[in-house]
């Protein structure tokens, strides 16, 4: 059977950047409902600009990759086989940089012995509770989550939709042209992705492999609390940033540029 065609966004180092000799390449894996695209926006156009050769995976399944028909059949493991697939291609071990799921995702990915990695940054990660507890607390915040969750995948917007989305998965601080870019971008995922993070606690972790960590997340991210990024980085022994007033689209939220630059020193001090 041939492998699916996993599609990618490829930005390369400016022409006009500093000097990229020695820096390694940057791969960003999306999150769940999520598309490669999301990191277009802001992060591949500024990471680009500082020397480093950026590529954004779209997930089997997701945006212009193959396997629209058959997501429901995709587990986090054919997420970790495309990461792989891409990895494996790159001209030296990339800097991983993982966003809710896609932080699962990197982190199953370094956990394999052929993995190759300079690093990894997590950003808004799933946490290792799993989805379970952060959607009950969600569901009371905003009981309409599910319903215009569901609203959004289908690309069915209402005033109500709209409302609900910008306060998930936003900062209060998003503005109407900031926020325009996130519905096109948003997708149905795997069930059985969705299953297999809702039952985290009982995954253990194959294998703790000392590589450079940077766990990360927003003060005001209503999906998942800041407050649980220290168990994350303990299993890694990582660095923690919490970035203030951001909301869970760190890469999206009008706080994007803080947490770009955060990454940016945590990748001249470790790569």
């Amino acid at each position: 059977m041939n492998a699916r065609r996993i599609h990618t966004l490829h930005r390369p180092a400016s022409a006009g950047s500093a000097p990229a000799s020695g820096r390694p390449p940057l791969l960003f894996v999306h999150g769940g409902y999520m598309q490669a695209g999301c990191w277009d926006v802001n992060f591949l156009p500024y990471f680009q600009q500082r020397g480093y050769d950026c590529h954004a995976i779209d997930l089997s399944g997701h945006g212009a990759s193959e396997g629209r028909a058959e997501l429901n059949s995709f587990g986090i493991d054919d997420y970790v086989a495309d990461v792989s697939r891409l990895a494996a291609q790159l001209p030296a071990p990339p800097v991983l940089i993982g966003h809710s799921m896609g932080a699962i995702v990197v982190q199953r990915y370094v956990e394999q012995e052929t993995a190759s990695a300079a690093a990894m940054a997590l950003l808004a990660p799933v946490p290792t509770t799993g989805l379970l507890g952060a959607s009950i607390q969600l569901n009371l915040k905003q009981p309409d989550f599910l319903r215009e969750a569901a609203r959004a995948v289908r690309g069915e917007y209402t005033r109500n939709t709209v409302r609900v989305m910008r306060e998930v998965y936003f900062s209060p601080d998003v503005s109407d042209e900031q926020f325009v870019a996130f519905p096109a971008l948003v997708q149905d995922e795997s069930m059985r992705a969705v299953t297999e993070l809702t039952a985290l606690p009982l995954s253990l972790p194959r294998r703790r492999r000392k590589v450079p960590a940077l766990v990360m997340g927003g003060s005001m991210d209503a999906l998942f609390s800041a407050s649980l990024l220290h168990f994350t980085a303990s299993g890694w022994n990582a660095e923690t940033c919490v970035i203030p007033r951001a909301g869970h689209m760190l890469m999206m939220d009008p706080q994007w540029q803080t947490a770009a630059e955060k990454i940016e020193e945590w990748l001249a001090r470790v790569c």
